[in-house]
């Protein structure tokens, strides 16, 4: 039986655990949250380091990946200083590639449409899913400045947000991540901000810890694109009244994982380590473990 481990600066109260059969093995996964405590999740990967067979990082990346270059987050290295016997996975390689070809999926399949007004809530830690909606032909707005920075500076293109991501984040990744990123508690506080972003918005995608913390109360009609819920996360939006919810990760026993805990699957079922598992080799076996994304019609 394998076990893979996913240790979170988010909240202990989203903590997880499934067991599952895959390709005929057995997986138990778990998600353990250190509720922001950065010096705690850095213990948790060192007392487990060699007792799991692969250890993910939740709540941050290693790098922020913008097509030929990588950022690394300085916070995210000192996590997990001194592992060296279990191989580890942050899922920002493989978010470019699997949430690319998830907005390609979801526009060939009619939901995702040509002129379909998206607010995307930040498009630096995601950049493949912000690449592919302005491809399709979404009129989208990056809210990197508003949500991350408390700017309200709209982002219209990808190619504005390559040109001040080279420009900042050798800066910002020096920060201490939780003042650019709701951590631990914060992840369960919602205090909705720049509520007109969200309502003149069809679809809203990206990281959903940055979604549950600013949305309004009234989200009726939307589509949510997104990555990790769980079943109240879901119960928030219906109440809301969102009409369509999109994961692109599955659901394993009553969540959905991020993609650290998707990398760390394919590093085990591959035997590579994360950084080797190139996206047409990722996507490929996620194929084969029948990983699609999750389609919820709430309203």
């Amino acid at each position: 039986m394998k076990k893979i481990v996913s240790i979170s600066l988010g909240s202990s109260t989203r903590n997880h655990k499934a067991e599952v059969e895959l390709l005929g093995e057995r997986f138990v996964i778990e998600r353990i949250g250190t509720d922001g405590d950065l010096d705690l999740a850095s213990r948790r990967f060192q007392e487990l380091d060699g007792q799991v067979d692969v250890l993910c990082m939740g709540g941050t990346d290693l790098y922020f990946y913008l097509e030929e270059k990588r950022y690394p987050v300085k916070d995210a290295f000192r996590m997990v200083k001194g592992v060296s016997k279990t191989p580890i996975a942050d899922g920002s390689k493989l978010k470019v590639s699997l949430e690319y070809a998830t907005v390609k999926r979801l526009a060939s399949d009619g939901i995702i449409k040509p002129g379909m007004k998206v607010l995307m809530i930040s498009a630096v830690d995601r950049f493949g899913m912000a690449k592919a909606l302005e491809e399709v032909g979404c009129e989208v707005i990056f809210g990197d400045f508003y949500f991350a920075l408390g700017l309200p500076i709209p982002l219209r293109s990808t190619k504005s947000v390559k040109f001040l991501a080279r420009i900042l984040l050798p800066i910002l990744c020096r920060l201490p991540f939780k003042l650019l990123y709701p951590v631990g508690k914060k992840q369960e506080e919602n205090k909705p901000r720049y509520s007109h972003l969200f309502q003149w918005a069809d679809l809203i995608a990206g990281d959903f810890n940055y979604i549950s913390r600013y949305m309004p109360p009234d989200l009726k009609g939307k589509i949510v694109l997104t990555n990790t819920v769980t079943e109240k996360d879901i119960l928030k939006l219906k109440e809301r009244g969102v009409k369509t919810l999109v994961t692109t990760t599955p659901e394993l026993s009553g969540r959905s994982f991020g993609t650290n805990v998707i990398e760390g699957i394919l590093v085990s079922v591959l035997s590579k380590k994360a950084e080797e598992i190139e996206g047409e080799e990722a996507l490929n076996c996620l194929e084969k473990l029948g990983f699609l994304p999750r389609i919820e019609h709430l309203n």
